[in-house]
């Protein structure tokens, strides 16, 4: 039996995925070793992280695939903006290299699956076209 349940984008294993990473930046962000004073970069942290998860919710709810890719391409780049941010962090010593590395590789998986799903939408989409008379 169908689940009716659930909207279309929770199915999504990556949207899944990017939900269970940006909970844990989410936790990381309350333990980085920095004073509030640097709240307007945490707040970014937080921001871009969550936006990944909800890039790829809002483009599945859009109305064409092309859509739906543009939105993917958005929650790829927030994904490598969050990066960026923690390397940062990182650098800075706010955050335990071994945290960033894990953070790190689970972005890299995150971005493998964003890729495959961007390539395999735009394939299903070329291959309508050729199919046309």
């Amino acid at each position: 039996m169908e689940d009716n349940s659930k909207l279309g984008y929770e199915n999504l294993v990556v949207w899944q995925r990017a939900i269970e990473w940006s909970c844990s930046i989410i936790n990381i962000s309350e333990d980085l070793k920095t004073e509030r004073k640097h709240y307007r970069l945490i707040e970014q942290l937080e921001s871009a992280s969550t936006s990944v998860a909800m890039n790829i919710a809002e483009g599945k709810g859009r109305y064409s695939k092309k859509e739906f890719v543009q939105y993917l391409f958005i929650a790829r780049g927030s994904l490598y903006e969050t990066v960026t941010l923690l390397e940062i962090f990182n650098k800075q010593k706010w955050l335990d290299t071994s945290i960033f590395i894990k953070i790190k590789y689970e972005a890299i998986e995150i971005a493998k699956m964003l890729n495959s799903l961007i390539k395999a939408i735009k394939s299903t989409k070329q291959s309508s076209i050729s199919h046309e008379p």
